[in-house]
């Protein structure tokens, strides 16, 4: 069931939480944060439809963000009791959906940001924002 959610909004709320969501990766021993793999250079590089190089990696880079996000809402709803629907609530509905898709409702939902603001947002905070505003399961 698709929400009626403003994309823009979306991405704009993103792009306001990017940099707080770099800030706390930051910190995270654990993580380590690409500043240069922002909302932006993503939107470029999926953008190049000829480039077959950019567009694998673009590719390459959507699959990953969307599968290691899966991963994690698995990993929380075994690994947690969390209330009845929250795991739901947060996972995504993508049987049958092809990465292609993902890619095109990502660079449509950046084109509706201005250029400055998607330029703060780590990439897998945008596509996330995009992907679940296309795909939620609620």
């Amino acid at each position: 069931m698709k929400r009626n959610v403003s994309i823009a909004a979306v991405i704009a709320a993103a792009c306001a939480l990017g940099a707080s969501a770099a800030v706390l990766a930051q910190q995270s021993q654990s993580a380590a944060v690409d500043p240069s793999f922002s909302a932006w250079s993503l939107a470029q590089q999926c953008a190049q439809k000829t480039d077959n190089t950019a567009q694998g990696q673009c590719v390459g880079a959507v699959r990953g963000i969307v599968r290691g996000y899966q991963y994690g809402v698995l990993f929380l709803g075994q690994r947690s009791s969390l209330p009845a629907n929250e795991t739901q609530r947060v996972s995504l509905c993508l049987d049958n959906t092809k990465v292609s898709s993902i890619v095109d409702d990502f660079l449509a939902d950046a084109k509706q940001v201005n250029e400055d603001a998607l330029k703060r947002p780590p990439a897998e905070v945008a596509v996330l924002g995009s992907v679940h505003s296309h795909h939620a399961c609620m």
